[in-house]
């Protein structure tokens, strides 16, 4: 699919058919294709946790206020962020890089993160957000549909996946057929509303 068509026809839905299997090598190629989003320092923040164990994502329904799609689309993915990723082993995040590069992005690393825990967790989040869309995208160019989630208790499906201490979900992704077509975009603001130019305010 031409990517300006993907944006557009991409709508995030709710109910999917739970018959519809997603192939291994389908599911393999959307995180492929996630995992070439661009992260700062090419850190790549992202953790993608899919879920296929039907009793687990009822379990994370239960908590996601019973919402349909965690169980029905063929594919859960919990996007999750770890936020001490700047500080393990960063050479590998640079190891084809010729060696003045790595002398100067890892220094530059650790300066940037080194005793910040927001920041840490502010560029995960960036990172999560980007591939998500990513995600999203891909996934309508191969037919399929999808829909962000952040409707659910973080803390109980941190439990429920025993999320390391050291990381965060960002969100969830669910990608599969949907049954019905989405509704009407509800009312998207107008291009003057939304674009600033220079400075707010003049």
């Amino acid at each position: 699919m031409e990517i300006f068509s993907a944006i557009e026809n991409r709508r995030a839905v709710k109910l999917f058919d739970p018959n519809h299997p997603m192939s291994q090598t389908e599911e393999e190629r959307l995180i492929q294709l996630a995992m070439l989003s661009p992260t700062a320092f090419n850190i790549q923040h992202w953790r993608f946790v899919v879920v296929r164990d039907p009793a687990l994502r009822q379990q994370i329904r239960t908590v996601a206020w019973n919402q349909a799609q965690v169980t029905d689309a063929s594919l859960l993915i919990v996007l999750c962020a770890d936020l001490g990723a700047w500080q393990k082993e960063p050479l590998r995040y640079w190891r084809n890089a010729p060696p003045e590069a790595q002398n100067f992005i890892l220094p530059a690393i650790h300066q940037y993160y080194d005793g910040r825990p927001q920041v840490q967790r502010d560029e995960a989040m960036r990172s999560c957000g980007i591939a998500a869309q990513t995600l999203m995208l891909a996934a309508q160019g191969m037919g399929y549909d999808s829909c962000p989630m952040d409707g659910f208790d973080f803390a109980a499906v941190g439990q429920l996946i025993q999320l390391p201490a050291d990381h965060a979900i960002a969100m969830f992704v669910t990608i599969g057929k949907a049954l019905q077509p989405a509704r009407p975009r509800a009312g998207q603001l107008a291009l003057e509303t939304v674009r600033i130019v220079d400075r707010f305010g003049e």
